[in-house]
């Protein structure tokens, strides 16, 4: 049988801890059903017998404390909540016990903004790892020695899982069912949970707003040119003449404070730009690529896919249902 600890840690997000406990104990009435033995012996596991959250809203009865779980084969941390620093600082006592039971052969996966406090065990370090893409900005400057997937629904590495964020966490706990059980039960859990199975990306939900909480006031300059004329072709030089240094400076410097090259952040502010047309106007395809400085279709379809995960049609028909034509030429 597999011992699967949910933690319950302070600021955690409620669904964050009873998805995970409802979707293997529901496994195990899946096994059932078959003629199985159940697999899985789900506890929660805390600091404290009872967790309260969102202000004493909501109150968590964990099954065991962190010093009655001598052994365990998988560890999941729930999402917790923002502001992070608060919610990372209350939940400093499971660092060592992570380390302890990762030591100890368990495998470890953090949902969401779980990562953060999987990544404060220094486990991380060296490795990939997938979390909410509105908080890559936070985690790269907390955890520089982590290597953010960017877009990535899942990240698996030497026993170490991480989901993408919100809802996303759904599919890292049905990768991991397939992997305990098979993909018969993985795929029942998911008919019945209603999920999608297969999703392996988050870029369709991202909204890119830039990363301007650096202090280069001339990487600033930069960047609200390229969003003010974004319209345009615009040219790295053109973009270093206009703050007075050279190419090469401006691109190391952009670099530095963005974690865009310039030519990068031009396609995301593009793209985004793109995305908000095909939201909320009835622009077709052509028109929207005109606007926003593209000529080239092939080129237009292929960047605006690698950025959303979809073609521009699909992207279209999903967020504006009143235009969800057959516009299969793209």
């Amino acid at each position: 049988m597999k011992s699967i600890s949910i933690l319950v840690p302070e600021g955690a997000v409620m669904e964050a801890v009873a998805d995970p406990r409802y979707l293997f104990t529901t496994a195990n009435q899946f096994l059932e059903a078959a003629g199985h033995t159940p697999l899985f012996n789900v506890q929660l596991v805390g600091l404290k017998k009872q967790t309260s959250l969102l202000g004493g809203v909501y109150s968590i009865q964990a099954d065991a404390l962190i010093g009655e779980v001598e052994k365990t084969d998988l560890i999941i941390i729930p999402a917790i909540s923002s502001p992070l620093a608060p919610s990372i600082a209350a939940n400093q006592a499971y660092f060592p016990w992570l380390v302890e039971q990762f030591g100890k052969g368990a495998e470890i996966a953090s949902l969401c903004l779980g990562a953060f406090i999987l990544a404060e065990t220094g486990l991380l370090d060296g490795k990939k790892c997938s979390t909410h893409w509105a908080f890559y900005q936070e985690f790269r400057e907390r955890y520089p020695a982590i290597t953010i997937m960017d877009g990535h629904i899942i990240t698996e590495e030497l026993g170490i899982y991480s989901s993408g964020g919100a809802n996303s966490y759904w599919n890292l706990l049905l990768y991991l069912l397939e992997k305990y059980t098979n993909r018969e039960i993985a795929i029942l859990a998911s008919k019945y949970f209603a999920i999608d199975i297969d999703r392996n990306s988050q870029s369709v939900f991202a909204i890119f707003n830039g990363q301007k909480d650096h202090t280069d006031e001339e990487v600033k300059k930069v960047q609200a040119h390229i969003e003010k004329m974004y319209t345009e072709k615009l040219s790295v030089d053109e973009l270093a003449e206009l703050v007075a240094i050279s190419r090469r400076s401006l691109e190391r410097r952009f670099r530095n404070a963005t974690n865009n090259t310039v030519a990068e952040y031009i396609q995301r502010v593009k793209v985004e730009a793109a995305k908000r047309s095909f939201e909320a106007t009835r622009k077709n395809i052509n028109e929207v690529m005109y606007d926003v400085g593209y000529t080239d279709t092939k080129a237009f379809r292929s960047l605006f896919k690698k950025i959303t995960g979809l073609n521009p049609v699909a992207y279209r028909n999903k967020y504006n249902k009143q235009l969800a034509t057959a516009d299969t030429a793209y």
